[in-house]
């Protein structure tokens, strides 16, 4: 990842169907030759690269076929790498800001590069109604928690710290396990306020009757 100014980066995209959130865990089985490359360069300068969720087009290169992603993604970090047979890599990664893809390229080994402007923080939460919520939704996401705990620990979507009074990580992570589809979670993970994203979780707790 290259500075461009005082804001806009130049960042490699790793195109997905999945949507990736602030603090959210992301498993990787890397295969590809341009996607190797791009975890190696990651590991040697400690840099991110971007998760976009595909708007269209495949996850595996195919001939004329061409990725396109959503414009706004999430960084991420490599935090583990383990090297399988072949040449693979299995990596875990996590997703640390947001950010809204400005343009992009395609290089010649095939990555999307793109410019992009890092988002800042969710805006933070007011209100008595939206306190409300969030406490409805940590009650409910400690007792997903503990229900992991006891029956499938190896199965945990996320890592301590648990941070259940922080408003963005429980909504992030409701986000992340609720029944909804790929559009749904890229709107919820779009969204820059919390409050915004509270009320939304809130709202599927509530008609699934989870409250």
């Amino acid at each position: 990842m290259s500075t461009l100014s005082t804001t806009l980066i130049d960042l490699p995209l790793f195109p997905l169907h999945t949507v990736l959130f602030p603090g959210g865990w992301l498993p990787l089985k890397v295969f590809e030759a341009r996607y190797l490359d791009m975890a190696r360069a990651c590991l040697r300068d400690d840099a991110p690269f971007g998760v976009c969720l595909l708007k269209s087009g495949p996850e595996v290169a195919q001939d004329g076929a061409v990725s396109v992603p959503e414009t706004i993604g999430c960084m991420a970090r490599i935090t583990e790498c383990d090297t399988g047979e072949f040449g693979m890599l299995y990596l875990q990664a996590i997703g640390t800001q947001r950010f809204e893809l400005l343009s992009y390229r395609v290089e010649g080994n095939g990555l999307l590069v793109g410019i992009a402007e890092p988002l800042p923080d969710d805006i933070p939460l007011e209100g008595e109604q939206a306190l409300a919520q969030f406490g409805s939704c940590a009650e409910v996401l400690e007792r997903i928690i503990d229900a992991l705990k006891k029956s499938e620990p190896d199965k945990m979507p996320f890592r301590e710290p648990f941070r259940l009074d922080d408003p963005s990580w429980v909504s992030n992570r409701l986000a992340e396990l609720l029944p909804l589809d790929l559009r749904a979670r890229q709107k919820l993970m779009e969204f820059p306020d919390v409050g915004a994203r509270i009320d939304a979780v809130h709202h599927v707790l509530d008609r699934h009757g989870w409250l």
